[in-house]
């Protein structure tokens, strides 16, 4: 896991030896259990992961107990409820392990420290905030231009993995349908 971390940290910025053993001394190793929940609407995101194997589910609760999932991390992704991480206040979403899950995760004053003692550090966490807003608009967009058919087909192109490895209510969650909608496209489309 510590190999993967790496890999994708050097793929974001150029940092010595060095400065690259410092991050890493912030990362911890976490194991939650499957369908184990990190974060819960009201605590306030202290730690932000990166996922060496299974998958993170990023969620709401709406007032009548339906849950929409905003972002699912699989392997060699980062993950935290950003809103809550960055500004302390209560998290509005649940963070949920959906399989036996291996994790690196760093607190949020590490994180931060490490801006400021590494430089890079910050143009990695820019870049993080970059693709972030990038992925929530790309995501909204698609709610408000496309239906059903052209999400579903648009997963399957992007992340079939989210299909194949996740059961249709979370997949359907993800999608903003009903299963009963996403049950009927998998028999019309298939991968």
């Amino acid at each position: 896991m510590y190999k993967q971390i790496e890999d994708y940290i050097r793929k974001e910025i150029i940092v010595s030896d060095s400065e690259f053993n410092t991050i890493l001394s912030f990362f911890k190793p976490l194991t939650p259990s499957r369908n184990e929940v990190l974060v819960t609407q009201g605590q306030t995101s202290q730690r932000m992961f990166f996922v060496g194997s299974g998958c993170l589910r990023i969620f709401f609760i709406n007032e009548e107990g339906a849950d929409s999932t905003r972002y699912l991390a699989f392997e060699n992704n980062f993950a935290t409820a950003l809103v809550s991480f960055i500004t302390e206040e209560p998290s509005f979403e649940f963070i949920q392990a959906l399989e036996e899950t291996e994790l690196l995760y760093i607190t949020r004053k590490d994180f931060y420290h490490l801006t400021e003692i590494i430089p890079a550090w910050e143009k990695f966490y820019r870049h993080y905030l970059e693709m972030a807003y990038v992925t929530n608009t790309k995501r909204l967009m698609s709610f408000i231009t496309m239906d059903a058919r052209e999400r579903y087909k648009l997963l399957l192109s992007q992340n079939p993995n989210f299909v194949q490895r996740l059961p249709n209510k979370m997949v359907a969650s993800y999608l903003n349908i009903s299963q009963e909608t996403l049950s009927r496209l998998k028999s019309k489309i298939r991968f």
